[in-house]
């Protein structure tokens, strides 16, 4: 059975599952659960020595690695919880809050933005 959350948004309290939990086995990947996070990890890559704790770690999978080597984090399933940053002896993450990280992806898509336009003009 596929969970339909098309209308989720319009949805009584009556209408959501316990726990804000995903109702199928073996899913996850399925759903971005990343929005749920109140704290986001950030990487350090210059202080990692891809020691690979963190993924051993994480419970939601989130630590992407590619030839054994961490080269980032999933932010569409990672709900913050920051078992990788207390586990990382490097202190190569760091937890920092949600709203603040969105505040410094704003501030750098503007900066982007304001760069193409000043390009464009010149």
């Amino acid at each position: 059975m596929k969970w339909d959350t098309s209308r989720i948004q319009s949805w009584s309290w009556r209408e959501h599952t316990p726990g804000a939990m995903v109702p199928e086995a073996g899913n996850a990947a399925e759903y971005q659960t990343g929005t749920w996070r109140t704290e986001r990890p950030i990487w350090d890559e210059s202080l990692c020595n891809h020691c690979m704790i963190c993924w051993v770690f994480c419970p939601d999978s989130s630590i992407l690695v590619k030839d054994e080597k961490m080269v980032g984090i999933d932010y569409y399933h990672c709900k913050g919880c920051g078992i990788c940053a207390v586990e990382c002896p490097r202190k190569a993450i760091d937890m920092i809050s949600e709203s603040e990280a969105r505040a410094q992806e704003a501030a750098a898509e503007g900066s982007e933005t304001s760069k193409v336009t000043e390009a464009a003009h010149a």
